[in-house]
């Protein structure tokens, strides 16, 4: 019987990443660094440490207006998100790459469900992103009944009907990467 190895947890704040230069082959955050004290600090610490980076974020300045933000949750367009894509692509010398994303995509993040629009109604896709607890109850509960009404009335197909003939979208998502 092989012996289990444990891989030590821990934990450290993404701006001060406790590991010498060049520890890692690849670092790796996903719709995450948005919500560090310091995204740019955090994004510098994961190229300190890591030969390669691979950043999965969104971008308000590339992804121009959805159906949801536009006709649901225009509160949105009020939150901060740090420094932009173009910013943080610079802070460590990464390419950005588009990431269209497809009909059906299942991971739960803001604009996932583009061309599905009853997956809002469900609280528990909802939690999927924490948008939705950034705005609160009251801008939630108010978007939630307005896409409830439009929806058994025919108003949401008739503003997007265009959006149900496309396999996937660019919403703005982005992969920054370092080589």
């Amino acid at each position: 019987m092989a012996a289990h190895r444990r891989t030590p947890a821990v934990r450290a704040a993404a701006e001060e990443l406790p590991f010498h230069d060049a520890s890692f082959d690849a670092a790796m955050a996903v719709l995450s660094d948005h919500h560090w004290t310091d995204p740019i600090a955090g994004l510098r610490e994961m190229a300190r440490v890591a030969r390669r980076v691979v950043v999965l974020q969104w971008g308000s300045e590339e992804a121009g207006e959805s159906w949801l933000t536009r006709d649901y949750i225009p509160e949105f367009h009020s939150l901060r998100f740090g420094a932009t894509l173009a910013q943080r692509a610079a802070a460590i010398g990464a390419r950005q790459e588009v990431v269209p994303i497809p009909w059906d995509c299942a991971d739960g993040f803001l604009h996932a469900y583009w061309r599905r629009p009853e997956a809002y109604l469900d609280d528990t896709k909802r939690r999927g992103s924490s948008v939705w607890t950034r705005l609160g109850p009251e801008v939630e509960a108010r978007a939630v009944a307005k896409l409830r009404a439009d929806l058994e009335s025919g108003a949401w197909h008739e503003r997007n009907a265009e959006l149900l003939e496309l396999e996937e979208l660019d919403l703005g998502y982005r992969l920054l990467v370092t080589r």
